[in-house]
């Protein structure tokens, strides 16, 4: 049976395909386009968005990619579950939209054949469809609030769409050195509504531009979790983590994802990511 916990653990599972697209080549910026109320008009934050801004500009150019991963999820005894998943992402068009993801979970049985397809948006609700296999039907899936704590999970799904750029404002905070590399420290403030989070603390290397920490505050302005993503490699000048680490500072819980190696240009286009695919699942 597909139960509560199954059911929270895909959603989680499905949006780190977003969150794994954070990192990518290059492409010329003169395609890109400033939003003038994400860049803000104090030199805090037009400084913040433009070091947000190129590692947005970073993100472009993969055009699809593939992998398979493992989430483990670990209780504060540290007693560990394991489920292994397939994620497949189509990049986003242009600044308007973000990508197009599907996840198919490969193991335990009872989320085996269980497949999730999300386009994701800016500032709106992202669109989601959900496939259980035992009852053979699609069913849409409202992610008007995506703040929410998964069970199972330490992710909640706006985790996971924190790439998209103009979903924040921007604020610089200054640079830091950690773990010998030099980092910009940018706080972020969501935009969009329904956020679980005050603001959002990154830690973002000088030297290819991906995120190597995110803190995460609380309606109250506590600490509440910790994003640590490491395993970087690069991939002809594409750049992917392949180990995201989340700890939870009040419940002392915690969920990785480990990725296996990226495929790109893989060949995927817009009709792998339709409706339909859901129910050609095997």
């Amino acid at each position: 049976m597909f139960n509560t916990r199954s059911k929270c653990a895909l959603k989680a599972a499905l949006a780190a395909t977003l969150l794994l697209s954070s990192q990518a080549n290059a492409q010329d910026p003169s395609v890109f386009t400033d939003d003038p109320i994400a860049k803000g008009d104090t030199p805090e934050s037009i400084k913040g968005y433009e070091i947000a801004a190129r590692g947005d500009r970073s993100d472009t150019g993969f055009g699809d990619s593939k992998v398979s991963a493992t989430m483990v999820l670990r209780n504060s005894a540290g007693q560990t579950t394991e489920r292994s998943l397939s994620f497949s992402t189509l990049e986003k068009e242009d600044e308007t939209v973000g990508d197009k993801s599907l996840v198919i979970f490969n193991s335990p049985r009872d989320v085996e054949g269980t497949a999730l397809l999300s386009h994701a948006k800016i500032l709106d609700p992202d669109d989601q469809w959900l496939f259980l296999p035992a009852l053979k039907r699609v069913k849409r899936i409202s992610s008007a609030n995506k703040s929410g704590p998964f069970v199972g999970s330490e992710f909640a799904f706006e985790d996971f769409t924190l790439t998209e750029l103009n979903k924040f404002t921007y604020a610089y905070v200054g640079e830091e050195e950690v773990d010998g590399m030099m980092m910009d420290v940018v706080d972020r403030f969501p935009r969009y509504e329904k956020s679980g989070y005050t603001k959002q603390k990154a830690w973002i290397d000088q030297d290819v531009y991906q995120a190597r920490k995110i803190e995460f505050y609380d309606r109250r302005g506590d600490l509440l979790k910790t994003l640590t993503l490491s395993d970087y490699r690069e991939y002809d000048g594409v750049w992917r983590a392949h180990k995201l680490a989340m700890v939870n500072h009040k419940t002392n819980k915690e969920t990785d994802l480990i990725y296996s190696e990226f495929q790109f240009k893989t060949g995927l286009d817009a009709g792998d990511f339709v409706k339909g695919v859901l129910q050609r699942i095997r």
